[in-house]
């Protein structure tokens, strides 16, 4: 068994091991949080939430101060697959790329198909894919998924990201500050010469950056978007004459650095911050609001279609090739837990209906009864196709 496990590069099994846990924790912060908000200790745990800790709120501090480090890493893992991954060369971008395409493309347009006027806003929510949850799916699964797919769900996932970001940063953008703006112009600038300069240590990186995060707060763009633009800043060389490899790139110290602390700390605390949805407490029509039905099918249905659809049209026209030890059935599986929407889609929701709790309730039901069944079903699939073929992937 360790021969074969070898064959996986131990990186990528770091990072899927790491993630697949994470998501396991995340799950039990979301049900933790539902359970609050429908006791009779959710008026508490919204009062909180509203508590005004220096010039933010909890609630703020959590959404735009803690999940800028959440970012940070989205952005060094982005710029680490890009550069020296999964996604370094194009044949390994094609298949993953093609099929987040229609993973984001279909499940926007189904939730657009429910949704005219104000409600339009939300129309990227079912777009993005959690990769935690769906690695901490995969997880429970053991050795019934090939390597190959949890490796096409981790390049996906990390392209959704990406699109993700693209899209808080050009459609969900409040109105710029030019003064501020111009001085996360400036830090950013200082930041790229550190770069060019060959500078190696993390800490004037982490010291400007930490500027650049309150320069992008105050200037109407959505500050979570400085850890990603600090992020690509990050050098990924190595310091000349040392022979330790990748352990001596900053990028890649910092990335090993923030793993454990996003994944156990940073994303959890979100879920439990944000997944609170008062059931209870929503009129009967918020179950089949518009909002409510457009985020469900879009992750239900908009992603497998996207998704699943994209790929196969990709192999069937020879675009790319079906991931190694994998079959349809097997990919329709995966393609399902790409419906699993939780971190980034209940960020959107944040952006795309600020000034609505009502909206904002419904699209998070919409989240969470999308997201269940999705993971439910993808789960059901692969733990049958691979209970019925054992042997499909020896690589395992």
């Amino acid at each position: 068994m360790s021969r074969t496990r070898s064959a996986m590069p131990s990186s990528i099994r770091r990072f899927l091991q790491s993630q697949s846990s994470a998501g396991l924790v995340l799950m039990g912060a979301a049900a933790l949080a539902l359970i609050i908000a429908n006791s009779p200790l959710g008026p508490n745990y919204e009062t909180i939430l509203h508590v005004y800790v220096g010039p933010l709120s909890v609630g703020h501090w959590i959404n735009d101060a803690l999940m800028a480090v959440f970012f940070l890493l989205v952005g060094l893992e982005i710029k680490r697959e890009m550069l020296d991954g999964q996604l370094s060369t194009w044949p390994r971008r094609i298949l993953p790329g093609i099929a987040a395409a229609g993973g984001m493309m279909v499940p926007a347009l189904v939730y657009l198909a429910l949704n005219r006027g104000p409600t339009a806003a939300g129309w990227a929510i079912p777009a993005a894919t959690d990769i935690a949850f769906a690695l901490g799916v995969i997880a429970l699964l053991g050795n019934r998924v090939p390597a190959s797919l949890r490796v096409f769900l981790a390049a996906l996932a990390i392209i959704d990201d990406l699109g993700a970001v693209m899209i808080i940063a050009v459609f969900y953008t409040a109105k710029l500050s030019l003064p501020d703006l111009a001085g996360a112009a400036i830090a950013m600038a200082v930041l790229i010469s550190f770069n060019r300069f060959g500078v190696r240590r993390l800490t004037p990186y982490l010291l400007v950056g930490a500027i650049l995060w309150v320069l992008v707060f105050r200037s109407g763009i959505h500050a979570t978007f400085a850890g990603v633009m600090l992020a690509l800043t990050i050098p990924m060389q190595c310091t000349p004459g040392r022979p330790d490899g990748d352990s001596d790139s900053p990028l890649h110290k910092l990335e090993h650095a923030l793993h454990l602390p996003v994944g156990f700390i940073v994303v959890p605390i979100f879920g439990l911050a944000n997944a609170g949805v008062a059931v209870l407490a929503l009129p009967a029509e918020a179950l089949v609001a518009p909002v409510t039905l457009g985020v469900a099918l879009g992750l239900l249905i908009g992603k497998v279609t996207g998704v699943f659809g994209f790929a196969m049209l990709a192999v069937r026209f020879r675009l790319a090739d079906m991931p190694a030890h994998a079959g349809k059935r097997q990919l329709l599986g995966v393609a399902l837990l790409c419906g699993i929407g939780f971190t980034m889609s209940i960020f959107i929701t944040l952006l795309a209906f600020p000034g609505s709790q009502i909206l904002q309730s419904e699209a998070k039901l919409g989240v969470l009864a999308g997201s269940f069944v999705s993971g439910l079903l993808g789960y059901a699939l692969l733990r049958s196709v691979g209970a019925a073929r054992p042997k499909a992937d020896p690589a395992v």
